[in-house]
């Protein structure tokens, strides 16, 4: 099961999300939430649990990421059994913390720019970091 909080300033998207994905999933495979701030995480970790799934709630700002997120992320997906859903407004942060995670555990920075590429995202802007990151784990 899947869990999506809509972006508190466009709902319509994780409508639209819902509708497509009622025509190719099984009824119940994935939630959509509404709703502003914390109000909608309690509502997103509840319909996770009810349904047996993990929810870590990692908030980032444009502002950009800090250690904390970045080690919050790398020990949410090292202790996730399966699939991971990591969701924000665009994708694009939440694929810029998942390419930082990997990197500071010493993944390939060209191996995860590819990764996200293929996926639509360029994480061009933050390959410097992506490399500085990996050569720290490597030490």
């Amino acid at each position: 099961a899947v869990v999506v909080k809509s972006p508190e300033t466009s709902p319509l998207s994780a409508s639209l999300l819902g509708e497509l994905c009622r025509e190719c999933l099984p009824r119940g495979l994935v939630n959509i939430v509404h709703g502003l701030g914390q109000p909608a995480g309690d509502a997103i970790a509840a319909a996770a649990a009810e349904h047996g799934m993990g929810y870590v709630a990692i908030p980032v700002t444009p502002g950009g990421f800090t250690q904390a997120q970045v080690t919050a992320m790398g020990e949410a997906l090292a202790a996730a059994e399966g699939k991971v859903l990591a969701y924000c407004r665009s994708g694009t942060r939440s694929t810029n913390l998942w390419a930082l995670a990997g990197a500071s555990k010493g993944e390939d920075p060209a191996g995860l720019i590819e990764s996200a590429a293929g996926a639509g995202y360029d994480l061009a802007p933050i390959a410097a970091t992506l490399d500085m990151l990996a050569a720290q784990a490597d030490d």
